[in-house]
């Protein structure tokens, strides 16, 4: 069988991992960069941060079309690790893994986020596009 496509992204922030964890468990914090950043409806961010809590995101695209992603927590190391499923409202069959690591350097924190189990090629590429906006909104939350 052949393997599913993935993607796998590494940034720098200077931030500690403890803050980084925060800006991805905690909704208030999530809501600042989660999404299309600069829409006038503020996006929807909630989280039950333990295995098996669920998280759920809605935003707005430019266009104005509504987006909404959620899915399960499956292992967290706080401040170190969160492993979660990801599904989009509009597609829920295609469920993937998301993996997103923290690791201390000095007095920043190098972030890599393991997207897997994509349905095709396509939904990979487009994530990998999302993804990138998203932390480099992120990036703009810790300057």
């Amino acid at each position: 069988m052949a393997s599913k496509p993935s993607l796998a992204l590494k940034r720098r922030f200077k931030a500690s991992p403890a803050q980084l964890f925060e800006a991805w468990t905690q909704p208030q914090k999530m809501i600042r960069w989660w999404g299309v950043t600069g829409h006038p409806k503020t996006p929807i961010a909630e989280a039950d941060v333990k295995v098996g809590g669920r998280f759920r995101v809605q935003f707005h695209t430019p266009d104005g079309e509504h987006q909404s992603v959620s899915g399960v927590y499956r292992e967290i190391v706080p401040e170190r690790k969160l492993v979660f499923s990801w599904a989009w409202q509009s597609t829920p069959e295609r469920e993937s893994q998301v993996t997103v690591d923290f690791k201390p350097d000095g007095e920043s924190t190098i972030l890599t986020l393991t997207h897997e189990q994509f349905f095709d090629e396509k939904a990979r590429d487009d994530h990998r596009r999302g993804w990138t906006l998203a932390l480099d909104n992120l990036e703009k939350v810790f300057p």
